[in-house]
């Protein structure tokens, strides 16, 4: 046996970790991966007492509908009020914008507040997962019913992790030493060992 075969056979396979489920904003500890967990955020020089609340303001097309469904007593009820909504009084392209709206709500959330982003930082490279419970449309897009479905905001949650772990990685400038250059500019190789 070669010694690459045997390297091979006595490496251990690489654990992967389990999913991270969540749903219900009150769950310990990961219910503050809900866009209806209690925690104000200043989006779009506005601030709302939730993620749901900035994400749902963007689907109303007039001022009046946005006030009103942003009045509703609590996120759940936000939620309910904006899908609701009848296909006049929503933003035109909603369905082609929503996603890149709740990436960059996310985005707000957790960037703003150090205990989330530690948080989000926490679940390693876990799958994020919103289990929903009820087997509907929306609870098939945002996140999975038994297993099932788009699991979009567990999608974009882990997306916003990997954006702030890069972030956080200190970039330092190499010294004029380091690296080929080729025309004025280094190799790849020495862009990538940079990077």
């Amino acid at each position: 046996m070669t010694r690459t075969a045997a390297t091979r056979k006595s490496a251990k396979p690489a654990s992967k970790q389990a999913d991270v489920p969540f749903y219900r904003s009150n769950e310990k500890p990961y219910g503050a991966f809900s866009n209806l967990f209690r925690r104000a955020m200043v989006f779009e020089g506005r601030e709302y007492p939730t993620a749901e609340h900035a994400y749902q303001a963007g689907k109303a097309r007039k001022e009046a509908v946005r006030e009103w469904i942003l009045s509703a007593p609590s996120p759940s009820l936000v939620a309910m009020a904006a899908h609701g909504l009848y296909t006049w009084d929503i933003t035109p392209e909603w369905s082609r914008t929503k996603f890149d709206r709740m990436r960059d709500v996310l985005r707000a959330k957790f960037m703003q507040h150090e205990d989330l982003k530690e948080l989000l930082l926490s679940t390693g490279d876990a799958r994020l997962v919103e289990a929903g419970k009820t087997d509907n449309v929306v609870n098939r897009t945002w996140g999975e019913v038994n297993g099932k479905g788009l699991n979009m905001l567990g999608v974009l949650l882990m997306e916003v992790r990997d954006e702030i772990r890069r972030q956080a990685v200190p970039r330092h400038k190499p010294s004029a030493s380091k690296g080929k250059q080729v025309n004025g500019s280094r190799t790849r190789d020495a862009v990538r060992a940079v990077a």
